[in-house]
């Protein structure tokens, strides 16, 4: 979602961890190389240490993390942002990702009916994002989530954000949300089948399947939830539409600050709703 709760905060200890994080000053940046990457490592575990994070958790997060110059090269330009809409449209919502769409909504009606009814977000709008962030949780990155957030923390494009984000992703397996090995994602740290970030994944995953556990990265109705929940949080209106320049349409720049996949997943779930899926509720 960069961007994705996994654990609704299995308490508001959690909650209140990942936001002090955030809130937190931030530790000096290192600087535009890796120069001095891994002394920086060193005294940012002994940070996390001091923000309560348990020293076995900072500790294995942080081992064997290295400087990922690709990284901060394609933090630098966010090329996909840059393409037109059409561009964007075909490389991300095309016609493929609509008809999959349709297809999951009349699958699980009775789920997406349920979650609307909760949340008020409807369900072309969730469809469209779950598939244009992980094609219905197919593609979900493995690439090491702390190695990410380790670059970005140290770099000092986005220090504070990124800093308050690696804290929070320790949190996730300090409280049990993921194991160290399930800790695998895209780019810039998002996890799951909505690659929310790992801030969000506290605050905003919800259990959808009722097992007791809101798992965003194996479980469809957890994430299918859990995206209702985020946008509901944001100020998402039941009924309002989603065309541009309605109230709900600006809720999508809390989903993607990029003007481009807000209007995309307009577009998107425009045309999923045109082909039926709320017709023949």
């Amino acid at each position: 979602m960069t961007s994705t709760p996994k654990r609704f905060v299995a308490a508001l200890f959690g909650l209140g961890v990942a936001l002090s994080a955030s809130a937190a000053s931030a530790a000096p940046c290192g600087g535009n190389n890796g120069e001095g990457f891994d002394a920086w490592v060193q005294n940012f575990q002994a940070e996390a240490i001091s923000r309560g994070i348990s020293p076995r958790v900072a500790s294995a997060a942080l081992s064997g993390v290295s400087y990922d110059r690709r990284l901060i090269a394609y933090d630098r330009t966010q090329r996909p942002f840059k393409l037109t809409f059409e561009q964007f449209v075909a490389k991300r919502a095309p016609a493929s990702l609509i008809s999959q769409a349709r297809s999951r909504i009349q699958r699980n009606k009775a789920l997406f009916d349920r979650v609307e009814a909760k949340y008020g977000v409807p369900a072309p709008i969730i469809a469209t994002i779950w598939g244009m962030e992980t094609a219905f949780g197919a593609i979900q990155g493995n690439k090491n989530v702390f190695n990410g957030l380790a670059t970005l923390a140290y770099d000092c494009r986005r220090t504070e954000m990124f800093q308050g984000e690696l804290i929070a992703a320790m949190q996730l397996v300090d409280r049990g949300d993921l194991t160290m090995s399930e800790m695998r994602g895209a780019e810039h740290g998002e996890i799951g089948q909505a690659q929310f970030l790992p801030s969000s994944y506290l605050k905003y995953a919800v259990d959808g399947d009722g097992d007791g556990r809101a798992d965003m990265v194996r479980s469809s109705a957890d994430t299918i939830a859990s995206i209702a929940n985020y946008l509901r949080a944001k100020g998402w209106r039941a009924g309002g539409g989603w065309e541009e320049g309605s109230a709900n349409f600006g809720v999508l720049a809390e989903w993607n600050k990029a003007r481009v996949y807000q209007r995309a997943i307009a577009y998107a779930a425009t045309q999923i709703d045109q082909g039926g899926s709320r017709a023949q509720r």
